[in-house]
């Protein structure tokens, strides 16, 4: 006969969901209307289905993992997530708000379940990390570098065809053909890439978890297990320059095309249009990239070019996922304003 299952394990995790909704009931309200207001966090909108899909197809092995509760840091992290609240509350802080709540997530999970869980459960937190808004400082000292880099290629790229420009700062001038006057193109923060950048990153985090592969026939051993690590690792870091390179390039081909028919291009079709065909090309780099550090999986049985013998993990990618690169597609489009 099936275990009766215990009242306590039914009412513990529904009370303790209740007073986290509680306490953070406001920081969540405010937290999805800047994802819906906000174009540099409209991916974040999907992030919680992508969450629950990864929970729910987990599930299973989640709930075989063994319970070895850790309370002393368990309660350290829980305490030090209330603290941070009511201090981000009292001075208006919201990331220092936000962030609280991962804290308080990772800390309930230590102290019921132990160490174990939380390793399992690392990828939601680690999305719902990359969801947080940025501090509103800390985004202005990444998007300005940004900006003046993509200026740079731009300048250099219109040079190669020999277009006169002039750069200051992040401001291009330039005489469009059949043009007396010159023309400013500024390279403003919605053209930094830092909106593909943040999403990109989201992207291959989701998109390592769902590709990551499995020793199916134990070939791999401990050098498997260093591979699959570093892969993730690498797959997620790899966004960063190919964010970059991808938004450089699409600044660069709008002021190459500005010269021949006018600044309008910046807010006509070809910027639309451009800012769905870069995402894409930075996607598929992206899955370019995981393809070829799997012809290095030591459990194919012979290293790159070898015989087959592992396959990917049988995870349904879901349709939350792709709906992320379309959002976040879409959310470029303003890139190269």
């Amino acid at each position: 006969m099936p275990q009766a299952i215990s009242p306590q394990r039914v009412w513990r995790p529904l009370v303790i969901a209740a007073a986290v909704a509680f306490a953070y009931w406001g920081v969540l309200a405010r937290l999805g209307r800047f994802w819906w207001e906000d174009e540099n966090y409209s991916h974040g909108l999907l992030i919680p289905f992508v969450i629950g899909y990864i929970l729910w197809a987990g599930r299973g092995r989640l709930a075989a993992l063994p319970e070895r509760p850790r309370v002393w840091p368990g309660a350290a992290a829980v305490a030090a997530a209330l603290l941070m609240l009511w201090v981000g509350t009292a001075g208006a802080e919201l990331f220092t708000q936000r962030t609280s709540l991962v804290l308080l997530l990772a800390g309930l999970a230590v102290y019921f379940r132990g160490w174990r869980l939380l390793r399992a459960v690392s990828v939601p937190l680690l999305l719902l990390l990359l969801a947080i808004p940025i501090p509103t400082i800390v985004f202005n000292k990444v998007a300005f570098p940004l900006q003046l880099f993509a200026s740079r290629c731009a300048v250099w790229a219109m040079r190669m065809f020999d277009i006169p420009v002039l750069r200051e700062g992040n401001v291009i001038e330039l005489y469009p053909l059949g043009s007396t006057t010159t023309k400013r193109l500024e390279v403003v923060e919605a053209c930094s890439g830092i909106r593909s950048l943040m999403t990109l990153v989201t992207l291959a985090v989701v998109f390592a978890y769902f590709t990551n592969p499995s020793d199916e026939g134990g070939k791999g051993g401990r050098r498997f297990e260093v591979f699959r690590r570093a892969r993730s690792v690498l797959i997620v870091l790899a966004a960063v320059p190919i964010a970059i390179v991808t938004n450089a390039a699409r600044v660069s081909g709008t002021g190459v095309l500005a010269r021949f028919y006018g600044t309008e291009v910046a807010d006509g079709f070809f910027h639309e249009f451009s800012g769905w065909v870069i995402y894409i090309v930075a996607f598929l780099l992206l899955f370019a990239f995981g393809w070829l550090l799997d012809r290095f999986n030591p459990a194919r049985g012979g290293g790159p070019g070898g015989e087959g013998g592992v396959k990917a993990e049988a995870v349904e990618v879901p349709v939350a996922t792709t709906t992320t690169a379309a959002a976040a597609a879409e959310g470029a489009q303003a890139e190269a304003r």
